[in-house]
C-alpha cells in the first residue's frame, strides 16, 4: 500500500483515534473506508445528473419519443 502524509482538524484526529470504536483495526483501514464510500458517493450523484440529463432531453425530444413509442409496440407489457 501507498503511504501519504495530510493534516487533520483537531476534531477529524479525535474521531480518527476512536477507530477501534467503529470496528475498524486501525487509523488506515477507517480512512480507506471512508475514502471508499465517499468515492461511491460521488459517482453515485454523477450518474444520477447524467441520467436527469438524459431524462430531460428525451422530454424535450418529440421525434425520440415517437421513435420509442414506435419500437416499444408490440413489446409485451
Amino acid at each position: 500500500m501507498i503511504q501519504t502524509k495530510f493534516s487533520l482538524k483537531e476534531s477529524q484526529a479525535l474521531f480518527l483515534s476512536k477507530y477501534r470504536d467503529y470496528g475498524f483495526k486501525d487509523k488506515s483501514a477507517m480512512l480507506r473506508i471512508a475514502i471508499d464510500q465517499f468515492k461511491k458517493r460521488l459517482e453515485h450523484e454523477k450518474l444520477k445528473q447524467s441520467a436527469d440529463l438524459y431524462a430531460e432531453a428525451y422530454a424535450e425530444d418529440d421525434d425520440l419519443k415517437q421513435l420509442t413509442e414506435g419500437v416499444a409496440d408490440g413489446w409485451p407489457e
